[in-house]
């Protein structure tokens, strides 16, 4: 008898700093190899230890201090530019609970935020997010400049990174009545630039779809990162990294919390001139990413729902 094929798992990719020296001919493999599991999946999984044990502490105790919060404070945290603000008892998805924090790697934007929810402060809780989301995003921009090496477009990302912001945000998915499976958050891709996910805790939740349709379940520790794709880098890079959609599934008695910092460009985002050519012609046209995310919150198909393919929909060729 033949054996059963194993099911799909996501790369897992070794991006600890002692390792990496961009003098090396290890670092121009490592390039390709991030370059091809993100055209392959649209993510991999990052064992990265830029997150002290100290640092990951206290974002445990930040996560705990912001969800047990009264809800008529944690709704002080209204929507920004790109959407994102307090979710939480949504009929649809009663699970899941959301706060974010906008421009996250600035001690203004983690300041504001902070006397929001604590009017007399919380100096620890303001320290500890903005230590958190900047090393997330240095492991982002890490990520993306071997991307950037590997394509040839080192310096069109260059000019990209200069009108780059960060958004942290906290995601909090309650466990099931009964512990029986049921749906945290429905699939969807993201419409960020990029996405950078820390789950506090061992387990699986979090599901990827590959390209031909199978679901991966992903098993994660907080050492390790998901690195995700969103709607604007499948159009910044011409249709070579395709945003995933994912979904979270819970089931059991745990609730699952996660960090989630991703990624908005403040200007026109457009292909760069060395990923287009004969065998590789233009996808998509320039476009303003906070345009496109109103535009993805106000359009939907003729059965009134979400497009699934919305960038495309807004600015494909």
């Amino acid at each position: 008898m033949g054996s059963l094929a194993q099911p799909k798992q996501l790369p897992v990719i070794d991006l600890c700093l002692k390792y990496l020296k961009s003098s090396s001919s290890s670092w121009v493999a490592k390039c390709d190899e991030i370059t091809r599991a993100l055209e392959e999946y649209g993510c991999f999984i990052a064992v990265y230890d830029g997150v002290s044990q100290e640092l990951h502490d206290a974002t445990v105790v930040a996560s705990e201090e912001l969800f047990d919060l009264p809800v008529e404070v944690k709704v002080l945290n209204t929507k920004d530019a790109a959407g994102h603000g307090y979710m939480g008892n949504l009929p649809k998805i009663p699970l899941f609970e959301r706060l974010s924090i906008e421009n996250a790697t600035t001690p203004q934007g983690a300041e504001t935020f902070t006397k929001l929810m604590w009017p007399s402060g919380n100096p620890s809780f303001c320290e500890s997010v903005l230590a958190f989301t900047k090393v997330l995003a240095e492991l982002e921009v890490m990520v993306m400049r071997m991307v950037a090496k590997s394509l040839g477009i080192e310096q069109d990302y260059v000019k990209l990174l200069e009108f780059t912001t960060y958004i942290l945000k906290f995601n909090k998915y309650l466990s099931p009545p009964g512990g029986e499976r049921k749906v945290g958050i429905y699939p969807h891709t993201d419409k960020c630039f990029m996405t950078t996910i820390q789950q506090q805790e061992d387990g699986k939740g979090l599901e990827v779809k590959t390209k031909d349709g199978e679901w991966i379940e992903v098993d994660l520790k907080p050492a390790f990162f998901i690195v995700m794709a969103g709607d604007v880098c499948t159009a910044w890079s011409n249709g070579r990294i395709e945003a995933p959609p994912h979904k979270v599934m819970m089931e059991g008695n745990k609730d699952r919390i996660s960090l989630v910092v991703s990624s908005f460009i403040q200007d026109k985002v457009e292909v760069p001139q060395g990923l287009v050519d004969e065998d590789h012609p233009l996808k998509f046209k320039a476009f303003n990413h906070y345009k496109y995310i109103e535009y993805h919150n106000s359009t939907t198909d003729a059965n009134g729902k979400r497009l699934k393919d919305a960038i495309r929909s807004y600015c494909g060729i």
